[in-house]
């Protein structure tokens, strides 16, 4: 348990150095807090099995920045080997059946129910025949009164004809009226689109005024290696009055830690997933990106998209150094 509780210190003390709480490194690793406790404290029976021990310490320790082979090499008699574990096995899911209800003595009772039944429908019939009888004689009134009221029926014709009169000169009215506001909608949809074609252009004319000055200045730029050791490379920015840094995260979120050559930070913090963090840096002449985990993770220059020095698969944690000389200075 000695050694056991020395990987947890190590870790805990490495964690806290980089101000990361067991909250922050649970969203980074996607690893339940008690399992990170787990392994601070040495306590590997709170795993769900040996297999995750090893799995776990690793996303452990690169999500801080550790050097996973060399923390597995030093501390490899205290941490498990991986173990096949026995699967439980699978409840069985077959039900037993009810029997099925017998239907003969349903059916006897339908033959006791059937003279109700019987009855039922022949009150049914004749209440049908009764009511085609009443409708027939209420059909022959209407003709009567129909042809009783014929005589007034030019009268009430004639009034239907003024009527029709004033809703036809209402509808005119009504008819100037949507035109008139039909026009002015179709005028102010006309300013509407014009001042949004200015608007497209007045864009369109920054933005390429824009990308000419960034074109110009990256032709001047240079962005060249320096020197490459372990995890760490540096380069050396000239040709340029600027000096701007563009840091994006693209597939989890990582840790980032930018200091100038004399040590103050920047930023030191967890870079969310899909968030864009930029630097000014154009009066520093140094500049230092510590990156804990370099998967997905974009650098630009002054709007150009620079590498990493290493291949992140191999290389999680990665230390960039830009050595910068404007060109005014030159």
């Amino acid at each position: 348990m000695l050694a056991l509780t020395e990987l947890g210190q190590r870790l805990r003390q490495e964690r806290e150095s980089k101000g990361l709480s067991l909250e922050d490194l649970q969203k980074l690793t996607k690893i339940q807090k008690r399992y990170l406790l787990g392994i601070e404290e040495g306590n590997y029976e709170v795993m769900p099995g040996k297999f995750y021990v090893r799995a776990f310490i690793k996303q452990y320790c690169e999500a801080i920045g550790l050097d996973t082979d060399a923390i597995f090499e030093e501390y490899k008699s205290d941490i498990p080997s991986t173990q096949t574990e026995d699967m439980p096995q699978q409840l069985s899911r077959v039900r037993s059946r009810k029997e099925i209800p017998q239907h003969t003595k349903g059916v006897s009772k339908a033959y006791d129910y059937l003279p109700t039944v019987l009855v039922v429908a022949g009150v049914v019939v004749v209440g049908i025949i009764i009511w085609v009888i009443a409708q027939n004689i209420v059909s022959d009134k209407n003709k009567e009164q129909a042809n009783q009221e014929a005589p007034n029926s030019e009268v009430q014709q004639s009034n239907t004809q003024e009527e029709t009169n004033e809703t036809t000169a209402k509808n005119d009215n009504s008819t100037s009226e949507d035109d008139q506001s039909a026009a002015d909608k179709k005028e102010k949809e006309k300013a509407a689109k014009e001042k949004a074609e200015k608007e497209k252009a007045a864009k369109e004319k920054a933005e390429k005024e824009k990308a000419e000055k960034e074109k110009k200045d990256s032709g001047k730029q240079e962005y060249k290696e320096v020197q490459k050791t372990g995890r760490s490379a540096t380069y050396a920015l000239s040709g340029t009055d600027a000096f701007n840094l563009e840091v994006t995260s693209t597939q989890a979120d990582t840790w980032l830690d930018v200091k100038n050559g004399k040590g103050n930070a920047f930023f030191s913090s967890i870079l969310k997933k899909g968030e864009t963090k930029e630097f000014d840096l154009t009066k520093e002449t140094e500049a230092r990106v510590n990156i804990g985990y370099s998967p997905g993770v974009e650098l630009k220059v002054n709007g150009k998209a620079v590498d990493l020095p290493y291949d992140s698969s191999k290389q999680v944690r990665q230390v960039v150094t830009i050595q910068y000389q404007p060109a005014e200075a030159q």
